[in-house]
């Protein structure tokens, strides 16, 4: 019977960096996972191929609209769909090696198999029972199927997020049910392939959460790039026939009934935990109501020794939300002041133009009362982006009415994902906009626009 300080179960974006840090405070680790490679659904079937496929898409949108307009002459490109595929595979191979490199390197165990929770101190892999001081649940999660709907998932024709990422061709026509971040992003990949994609949304907007701005701004946005929404509308079933699919829903605002065919119907609605197997019921593990895995502020459970991070508890279902529990869970462990600043955590759309937001939404700071001001820039006053055909959309900082001390920030345009984090560190330290609007960015930069957005919450931006 092996023996280790800590085991962890799965080996996703909050498993394997909880793995590495724990290894790099002297912790003896260990990794169950039941997948032929390591990076659990981020790096296998989500977060990683979907990018691959976002950026191959993009540079075909590139050749075929503004390719000419820079005096790059010529036919655009013809998709070789299978090699597009390829080319996903070989991204996901690269990455996951590098975690099994990493691995080897920090002397990790990869004890290879399904794992499950005996009891306390016990983790079952196959026939052979190991044992840790801490055990660390953090088995990510699954797709989850529409709510009180009637639909059979085949991952071939009715699909989650990783049929999604391997059809065998590419359909003509695809309905998405969620107006989401993962029904948005993969719809735009086909979007741009030429499919026919009409998105299919419970609610009154997309990107349920979003500041309400950049939602109503990004939903006019993706309409113009070919994708059709149908909002407000709720799906009661979802067959497959010989030819695709038949979606049926009801207007929410009328009660009609309606009816759309597709070739293809992607889920995305949402994710749930994923427990399966783990064997948490026969220890009294408290769950929360919405089948979580119930934990305190340092990711405890109700069962002494074991732990959760990541998707199988509260919060956003991020990556970046789980690296961050698994490296405070692992400095906690190793006697040291673990943290999560769950105010500053940052949500990004990986679509063209992206979205990129942290802290608090306009809807947000209204619900509760507090003055703020709004200090806002668009991009088509940013040379930068204007060079690059990519002038649509703002920032939109937000600060504190008294204090200036920034609150929130919305950025919809060219590289959003990576802008936002001048924010986030902003924030980290309590900064004020002003702090933000005298530090010099470099010029041309799409950065350039933070600092404007910034300068508005004051005296006004300069490029306005």
């Amino acid at each position: 019977m092996a023996q280790y300080d800590v085991i962890i179960i799965g080996s996703g974006p909050g498993g394997y960096v909880c793995a590495i840090r724990c290894a790099q405070l002297g912790l003896k680790t260990a990794v169950v996972e039941g997948r032929e490679t390591l990076g659990g659904t981020c790096l296998n079937v989500g977060c990683i191929p979907s990018k691959a496929m976002l950026h191959a898409t993009h540079q075909l949108h590139e050749a075929e609209h503004n390719f000419a307009k820079m005096g790059l002459m010529g036919n655009a490109p013809a998709v070789d769909w299978k090699q597009m595929l390829s080319y996903k595979q070989d991204t996901i191979d690269t990455n996951t090696k590098g975690i099994e490199f990493l691995f080897k390197k920090n002397k990790i165990d990869w004890l290879k198999g399904w794992g499950s929770i005996p009891a306390a101190g016990q983790v079952k892999v196959g026939d052979e029972v190991h044992e840790a001081k801490h055990i660390i649940v953090a088995s990510g999660s699954e797709a989850a199927n529409v709510p009180g709907a009637e639909v059979e998932i085949d991952e071939k024709i009715i699909v989650t997020s990783t049929g999604a990422l391997e059809l065998d061709s590419i359909p003509g026509s695809m309905v998405v049910v969620g107006g989401g971040v993962i029904g948005l992003e993969l719809g735009s990949v086909y979007a741009r392939l030429g499919t026919k994609v009409t998105v299919v949304e419970y609610l009154d907007q997309i990107t349920p959460g979003q500041d309400g701005e950049v939602a109503k701004t990004f939903q006019k946005m993706l309409k113009k790039q070919g994708l059709k929404f149908v909002t407000g509308a709720a799906v009661s079933k979802v067959v497959a026939g010989d030819g695709g699919a038949v979606v049926d829903y009801t207007l929410r605002r009328d009660d009609s009934a309606k009816q759309i065919e597709a070739d293809v119907v992607l889920v995305a609605t949402g994710r749930k935990p994923y427990v399966t197997g783990l064997g948490l019921d026969g220890l009294g593990i408290e769950m929360t109501k919405r089948g979580q895995i119930a934990v305190d502020h340092r990711y405890n459970t109700s069962v002494k020794g074991i732990y959760a991070i990541g998707d199988v508890i509260e919060g956003p279902m991020l990556a970046h939300k789980a690296e961050d529990e698994g490296m405070a869970l692992a400095e906690i462990l190793a006697g040291q002041a673990g943290h999560v600043n769950y105010d500053v955590i940052p949500g990004v759309i990986y679509t063209h133009p992206e979205v990129g937001s942290v802290g608090a939404t306009e809807e947000q700071l209204k619900a509760e009362g507090r003055a703020y001001k709004v200090g806002k820039f668009t991009f088509m006053g940013n040379a930068r982006a204007k060079a690059v055909f990519a002038g649509d959309g703002f920032v939109k900082m937000i600060a504190d009415a008294e204090t200036d001390r920034i609150l929130g920030c919305h950025v919809i345009g060219p590289m959003a994902g990576d802008l936002i984090h001048e924010v986030c560190v902003a924030m980290e330290f309590g900064a004020a906009a002003e702090d933000l609007a005298r530090t010099c960015h470099a010029h041309p930069t799409f950065s350039e626009a933070m600092r404007e957005a910034a300068l508005a919450c004051g005296d006004g931006a300069i490029h306005a």
